[in-house]
């Protein structure tokens, strides 16, 4: 099975059926994703930061910490004076059980989210989940275009692609 990259155009939100939470955005061939840019709180930039450190060391504590989440990527960024944060995150399920998943991960973990440092984000967003998507959809940039190299694989898919392949070559290894 060759894949050949592909690319979609994506509807306006207008367009879209809605789920629970908001627009259900077609899958594309980078999978499902959100962008959202919002106001970072006077003074929670560093905090902003710390937590990225935080959310990197308990990741290299357990790897598998978001692994509910299904993500392919995620891509922090804070700026224009670190006044404003962007979020990009691409993952395997739609928003509405990603949003979901999100919550149910932090809720076990016990941990708060770097979100709670933007202006406007729920006070409740661990017991309201319409409330976490309603902050999501209210700053999301959506894309109008999306590509991908690898078009509709999962995540998982993709590690047990990499598995085989390092099986395959610790087998013809073996053989010289």
């Amino acid at each position: 099975m060759e894949l050949k990259p592909q690319a979609a155009v994506l509807p306006k939100e207008a367009d879209l059926e809605q789920g629970k939470y908001g627009p259900v955005f077609p899958k594309t061939p980078a999978c499902y994703g959100f962008t959202i840019v919002a106001k970072v709180k006077p003074g929670r930039a560093e905090a902003m930061r710390e937590y990225g450190n935080t959310l990197a060391a308990a990741l290299e504590e357990d790897p598998y910490l978001l692994a509910p989440l299904k993500l392919h990527y995620l891509r922090w960024v804070l700026f224009d004076d670190d006044t404003r944060f962007m979020y990009q995150g691409i993952f395997d399920t739609d928003f509405d059980k990603y949003t979901e998943d999100a919550i149910a991960l932090f809720g076990k973990a016990r941990v708060s989210t770097a979100f709670e440092n933007l202006e406007g984000f729920p006070e409740d967003w661990k017991t309201n989940p319409e409330a976490f998507g309603r902050f999501v959809r209210e700053h999301h940039c959506p894309s109008f275009i999306e590509y991908g190299e690898y078009p509709f694989v999962t995540a998982d898919e993709i590690k047990k692609a990499l598995r085989i392949k390092s099986a395959l070559s610790e087998m013809l290894d073996q053989l010289q």
